[in-house]
């Protein structure tokens, strides 16, 4: 795994370099994927990296944990609150549906917690702008495959070097890392709202989804969640769809 976190690093200062950038730039949530990126990129970038954290309707408890990793990997960092800007935009949309009659409530949970991924991603780019970075998501093999990521929210972002890593080696290269023990022991969440977690929303865990993406076999039960899963994600990981050329 050190040898990983090695090319790695290298990987991301390349590819930083190769843009002819200065540096790079991660959000920050408190959850162990983005520590650990948070980790890799103050390695690639010692002076110039930067990590944001971004409270929005979110739980104080993850803003806590953000800056618990912002203080052990000593990595610069800005916070920025973003729920007065989301309840702006999101009030306005409400409203203005709800005029012309065609508020959906049953959908109106996601497309909240939707709007806050991508008004992350909006501050993270304005910042990486500033900065002269690019920005680095930081989403795992497991949810790169089942599409587990809001489309130009999380997903929105210049590198993934997490993306061919299932989530024990995540957890492997975070212990390796110096990650606090207690990031590591977290159960995964996006807190897109109170007492959500990634396990639940999907209907099948990390562990399952690790050993299926490692060809191990699985209950057919789990097999089918991550297949399906997977099929009706496939427009997530592509630029937008074109037409044929006529």
């Amino acid at each position: 795994m050190e040898e990983k976190i090695s090319k790695l690093v290298n990987w991301i200062k390349g590819e930083v370099e190769g843009a002819g950038l200065k540096g790079a730039i991660v959000g920050v949530s408190g959850g162990i994927d983005s520590a650990v990126v948070t980790y890799l990129i103050k390695k690639a970038f010692p002076d110039s990296s930067l990590g944001l954290v971004l409270p929005c309707k979110s739980s104080e408890n993850d803003k806590v944990d953000a800056l618990k990793v912002i203080e052990a990997s000593g990595i610069s960092h800005h916070e920025i609150d973003l729920t007065a800007t989301h309840q702006t935009l999101f009030s306005e949309i409400e409203s203005q549906l709800k005029k012309s009659g065609d508020w959906n409530k049953e959908t109106a949970k996601l497309g909240d917690a939707n709007t806050r991924a991508r008004l992350r991603m909006t501050t993270l780019y304005a910042v990486a702008n500033n900065y002269g970075y690019l920005v680095v998501g930081t989403d795992n093999a497991a949810e790169w495959h089942t599409g587990y990521f809001t489309k130009y929210g999380d997903g929105g972002v210049d590198l993934v070097p997490l993306v061919h890593f299932t989530k024990g080696e995540v957890r492997e290269m975070a212990k390796v890392l110096g990650v606090p023990q207690d990031i590591i022991t977290k159960p995964p969440s996006a807190g897109l709202w109170e007492g959500q977690t990634d396990e639940n929303e999907m209907g099948t865990t990390y562990n399952m989804i690790d050993k299926y993406l490692k060809g191990d076999e699985v209950p057919n039960h789990d097999k089918q969640i991550i297949e399906k899963l997977h099929e009706r994600s496939h427009h997530k990981r592509s630029l937008a769809t074109a037409p044929p050329k006529y």
